[in-house]
């Protein structure tokens, strides 16, 4: 990455006090082997064109996103889930550009597609927010609900990189709060495209950390909060 640019990146810590961990699209509809996409490319004979997407969210994604679930939970910091998918049996509430691909999906508010898939589910006091757009800041009310919160920091984690979970991070950063990209808890469907987004994302826009690095930062603030 070009030096110059990095040399302006907003500078934050993750402390647990103002960070939130924000689960983007970690549906059956695209997250799942038995449903929506993956359903749709078996029918079609296709399903190998999918199968890095679907290797990287059952090797890395999924399991790292449990490991920050786990520890966002511990330490009481906030935890919201985002889903994106139509509440209108037409679709005519999503956004034109995906609108196509969320019909192909079934992805609907009230099918199985539409749902959290099972390894990730909310805790019944975890807020679950639904959007018709890419970023969840455009149809959700996320930002005053992480606002009301004290919020200032987001590790932010799900599918897809370059999509949702992108726009999603883009979007936070603009209103002000400091983001993570948590890089082995997010996923796209090649290594090119997940490494071009990292690369973008860290040109003014946020951190990108592994996982263990993101626990490890929670945790050194965490100890030096209770110290005090």
């Amino acid at each position: 990455m070009t030096a110059y640019i990095s040399e302006y990146n907003l500078r934050f810590a993750l402390k647990p006090a103002t960070t939130a961990l924000l689960v983007v699209d970690m549906q059956n509809a695209t997250g799942s082997l038995n449903h929506g996409l993956a359903k749709m490319l078996r029918e079609q004979g296709r399903l190998e064109e999918s199968r890095y997407r679907f290797d990287r969210i059952e090797n890395f994604v999924v399991p790292n996103t449990q490991k920050l679930l786990a520890a966002f939970r511990a330490m009481g910091a906030p935890v919201i889930f985002i889903t994106y998918g139509a509440e209108t049996p037409d679709c005519s509430d999503v956004a034109r550009h995906i609108r196509a691909f969320v019909k192909a999906t079934d992805n609907k508010v009230g099918r199985a597609e539409h749902d959290i898939v099972d390894a990730l589910k909310p805790l019944p006091h975890e807020p679950v927010l639904n959007k018709t757009t890419m970023g969840a800041f455009g149809s959700t009310g996320i930002d005053s609900r992480l606002r009301a919160l004290g919020v200032t920091e987001l590790v932010v984690v799900g599918v897809s990189t370059n999509n949702c979970v992108g726009m999603t991070a883009m979007e936070a950063a603009d209103k002000g709060y400091g983001v993570v990209l948590v890089s082995d808890a997010t996923g796209t469907c090649s290594d090119r495209m997940q490494t071009a987004f990292e690369e973008m994302f860290l040109r003014l826009w946020g951190r990108v950390l592994s996982t263990t690095e993101t626990l490890a930062e929670l945790q050194t603030q965490n100890t030096a909060q209770a110290a005090q």
